[in-house]
Order: C-alpha cells, then structure tokens, then sequence
C-alpha cells in the first residue's frame, strides 16, 4: 500500500511541475490567433435543426501551451476546433 501511495504522489508532482512549467512558458510568449468560424444551431418546431453559418468569421486569441493558460486555449486545440456552435 505504501508503494502505491508513493507512486501516486510521485506522479502528483510530476503533473504539477510540468503544469507549472507549461504555465511559465505560455506567460513568456506573446498570443496567437486562430479565425475560428461560428455558426448557430437552431431548434425547430418540427423537432429539426436549423443550421445558420452567415455569422462573420472571428478571431480568437490561443496560447502556445500544452494546458489552457491566462484564460487562453491552447493553439493545438484551437486549430483543430475552428468551428464554434451556438445553441439556439
């Protein structure tokens, strides 16, 4: 049992000095965009979707990171999500 907890809190500070470092690195380089295309999805009476894509593209600030940082997501998520529904 002593082991497994070892091994447990090993891992804990493993995820934390990473995460920490992640966060350093993110802090030190300046912000990146993506355009991200969103578009509404809208509920019909008819129990159907409706969707609408004549929204104009925006762009969206992303961080070189491995974790989201500073209230960013990260660029390699951001990149493969550049589409953005709103439920309506």
């Amino acid at each position: 049992m002593a082991r497994v907890r070892r091994v447990l809190l090993s891992l804990a500070v493993f995820v934390a000095v990473v995460y920490f470092a992640d966060y350093l690195a993110a802090r030190d380089h300046p912000l990146d965009s993506v355009r991200v295309q969103p578009y509404y999805a809208v509920h019909r009476k008819d129990k159907r979707m409706s969707f609408d894509f004549d929204v104009p593209v925006e762009s969206q600030y992303c961080v070189q990171s491995l974790a989201p940082h500073l209230g960013c997501p990260p660029c390699w998520y951001l990149k493969r999500h550049t589409t953005k529904r709103i439920e309506e």
